[in-house]
């Protein structure tokens, strides 16, 4: 054995010492279940339903905006304000998982009430710029700094059910995505209350939800206490693949989120109606999440994951062959289920690489920071083409497109776990 190795050997056998590997042994000592494993589990669903779930309602702001306080604004340049929420969401994270892995519970708490005053910041915005730093760079900030922790503590009770877990967690951002669409549509177009209090009344039903989140979230493992940023992740080819995977797949997923009621009005569907679209889409990513993370556990949670992102791209090819109402609400189900798996998948396929059971904060925070970049470029590039084209033609081989890319590097970054290209990982 050379000096370099047997340093690196030394080096190796002092972090894992310090950061606490989770060997064969540990694995054995995950809770897997319980009260305390499922309140955690439970009060991580109530930060994603309030987050995610909120984010993914973008798609009901986004035409009343361009009907209301930012008439004249092009469909792009409102796309964007979605897009930095969604990517500050996932971004932020590379800060949002260190924190959570030195200072526990202590950030989510704060970050929950930041996040609360990010919403009912919005709902006195007017101007375009009020909208970019309040619902754009705020709620995007605090989102990530809530997210990551979140996902990252249940990975602390669950090893061999957490694809399930963590499905059932992520499916907390299509419950809220089910009830704020519908809530905001009907309050937006149905009552006089305004646009101010129907943001208000989401707000108020947010604050109770994180309220209990954030007493029912409680940490396993003690802190880690080594360097802030973990850059040797990336010497790790299946991390790096899978981030790249991502990063195509994140570039079309919040596609249909943003621009399904648009395009369904422009086939001629009832604005309230369009409004509900988002609802569909998120309900049908309920089981859209939970089931592939339950069959990812038993045939391979990259197996499920390259699955999702194939279907998904198949279905965004289609996406204009839906042209009447009943062909757009089926549509939109289909690609709800599929599209819902993409980012629960990741998720999990994240926490497949690193070996500290404590250092997923970090490694999924990093990940999601780099691959959450596509979703600042997804929306308003989509958003160009409906603008330049007018239509969704060119959107459909666009996403499609990236989809299809990203499910093809997940199936490669197959070749660099133990089981291989073919095995069930």
């Amino acid at each position: 054995m050379t000096t370099s190795q047997h340093q690196k050997d030394e080096t190796d056998t002092e972090q894992q010492t310090v950061s606490g590997t989770a060997s064969d042994d540990d694995k054995e000592n995950f809770p897997e279940g319980g009260l305390q494993a499922w309140l955690v589990a439970a009060g991580a669903t109530g930060v994603v339903f309030s987050t995610l779930g909120y984010t993914n309602s973008f798609g009901v702001f986004l035409p009343y905006y361009l009907g209301h306080q930012l008439l004249g604004e092009s469909p792009d340049n409102v796309a964007w304000i979605g897009s930095v929420q969604a990517t500050l969401s996932f971004a932020t994270g590379m800060v949002a998982g260190p924190l959570f892995d030195r200072y526990s519970v202590l950030v989510i708490r704060l970050a929950a009430v930041a996040y609360v005053i990010a919403v009912m910041l919005t709902s006195i915005c007017k101007e375009y710029w009020h909208f970019m730093l309040a619902q754009g760079v705020l709620s995007g900030i605090t989102t990530g700094l809530l997210l990551s922790p979140a996902m990252a503590v249940v990975s602390q009770y669950f090893h061999r059910r957490r694809g399930a877990a963590l499905g059932l967690v992520v499916a907390g951002s299509s419950a809220g995505g089910i009830l704020f669409p519908t809530l905001l549509s009907k309050l937006l177009t149905k009552t006089t209350i305004g646009f101010g209090w129907s943001v208000r009344i989401c707000g108020f039903m947010i604050l109770a939800v994180l309220a209990f989140s954030a007493l029912a979230i409680q940490t396993r493992l003690s802190p880690r206490a080594t360097r802030f940023f973990l850059p040797e992740a990336f010497r790790n080819p299946l991390y790096n693949m899978l981030i790249i995977a991502s990063f195509f797949l994140f570039f079309s997923t919040f596609v249909p989120l943003f621009f399904m009621p648009t395009y369904s009005i422009s086939r001629g569907m009832d604005e309230t109606l369009a409004g509900y679209l988002v609802a569909i889409l998120n309900g049908a990513g309920v089981p859209g999440r939970i089931i592939p993370g339950i069959l990812g556990d038993k045939l391979g949670r990259l197996n499920a994951l390259c699955a999702a992102g194939v279907s998904t791209s198949i279905l965004i090819f289609c996406w204009t062959k839906a042209v009447s109402t009943a062909g757009i609400v089926v549509f939109s189900v289909f690609i709800g289920f599929s599209s819902g798996a993409l980012i629960s998948g990741a998720s999990v396929a994240f926490t497949l690489c690193p070996k500290d059971t404590r250092d997923v904060g970090t490694w999924l925070g990093q990940a999601m920071a780099l691959a959450s970049l596509a979703a600042l470029a997804g929306p308003p590039a989509n958003g160009a083409l409906v603008k330049a084209y007018d239509g969704f033609e060119q959107v459909t081989y666009l996403s499609g497109s990236m989809c299809m890319v990203g499910a093809m590097f997940v199936f490669f970054s197959k070749k660099f776990t133990k089981q291989g290209i073919w095995g069930r990982v």
